[in-house]
């Protein structure tokens, strides 16, 4: 499921840091990096951005001009979450099973993208209305012109059923995280499996490991088959928590990267999910950004460089009134609606 971030704003920590110094004055500290001596050098190769497209598509949500590629941001400050620490997929051992084998780590997917059907992706327009339902039974009456729905939880009959009524979708799933349960959760290896979400019954991934996206890659392929337009990876931020891997920043952009271009290789928009310190980095290599409360967290103004490459920002709030954050994030150009956790059919729409 789509999660709030549980990162505090980093405002917060230079406030707590003026704070504690005024108090008292700090003795000299060692610097640690995370994840302590058991640091991977990363080894996934950043794929290169996408490449414009050769014929564009013409619907009525139209084009939009990518905007050049953005340098990447220095490394944000990491902060780790109190919890466990032994990582459950770090203990070595022997093992009999295929799956269980390191996997190569240098390598593009195993798994070539099919031949795109379509002309051009979905490349949809800064403004438009959408619906994000990812529980509960599927309300097809909403009036938006896009929904972001459950890649296993919705049917090709669903999507096709949308699409006569005029209507864009986009399928979600977890880039980041193990889900016990869902239908290829067996396909995960053990050893790519690290830390639980905090608050959530999902583990972090190892992202570095180039398995894992060969797992994405057979989800985008089902995504395609199902007659999506578009993608929404969610939890591509795991080197900001503890996932139980050393992860850096520029792991999390190789790997960001990888996916969006596994999205566009099957014809399929992609959304940058949450991430909010790498918007610059990553903003032309996706066509939308999906986020949770930037406004309570005091972040909207970051996600101004998706509006003014022409591209939507789909933003929701869980704890604010729309009277409260619709002035706000209408006057920035995003599609805001209020909506419950659980994100069942249930929306309040700024108006």
């Amino acid at each position: 499921m789509s999660r709030r971030r549980s990162l505090l704003p980093l405002a917060a920590f230079g406030a707590l840091g003026l704070f504690l110094g005024a108090c008292s004055s700090p003795l000299p500290q060692t610097p640690t990096a995370p994840g302590d001596t058991d640091a991977v050098t990363p080894t996934l190769a950043p794929p290169s951005p996408p490449q414009p497209e050769q014929t564009p598509q013409t619907t009525p949500d139209g084009t939009t001009t990518p905007s050049p590629t953005a340098q990447p941001s220095s490394t944000p400050q990491t902060t780790s979450k109190p919890g466990k620490t032994t990582d459950p997929a770090s203990k070595p051992g022997k093992t009999t099973d295929p799956a269980s084998k390191p996997g190569k780590t240098s390598s593009p997917p195993s798994k070539p993208a099919p031949p795109s059907t379509s002309s051009g992706r979905w490349k949809p327009k800064a403004g438009i209305t959408w619906q994000w339902q990812l529980s509960g039974k599927l309300d097809t009456s909403v009036k938006a012109q896009v929904y972001d729905v459950d890649l296993f939880d919705t049917s090709a009959s669903q999507v096709a059923a949308l699409h006569a009524a005029g209507r864009k979708v986009i399928c979600y799933f977890s880039a980041g995280s193990y889900e016990s349960g869902r239908p290829d959760s067996g396909s995960f290896p053990s050893a790519v499996k690290g830390k639980k979400m905090d608050g959530w019954p999902e583990y972090w991934l190892d992202i570095r490991d180039s398995r894992v996206l060969d797992i994405m890659a057979d989800r985008m392929d089902l995504c395609a088959k199902k007659g999506f337009d578009g993608v929404e990876p969610d939890n591509v931020d795991a080197y900001q928590n503890d996932s139980g891997f050393s992860l850096s920043a520029s792991d999390q952009l190789a790997y960001n990267k990888a996916i969006a271009k596994l999205a566009h290789d099957r014809g399929l928009a992609v959304g940058l999910k949450n991430d909010i310190d790498q918007v610059k980095a990553l903003q032309s290599a996706f066509d939308f950004a999906v986020n949770e409360e930037c406004f309570a967290w005091d972040e909207c103004s970051v996600l101004k460089a998706f509006i003014s490459a022409g591209k939507p920002v789909f933003h929701v709030e869980y704890d604010v009134s729309v009277s409260t954050f619709c002035p706000t994030t209408t006057a920035l150009g995003f599609s805001s609606m209020r909506k419950n956790l659980d994100l069942d059919a249930s929306r309040t729409p700024c108006p």
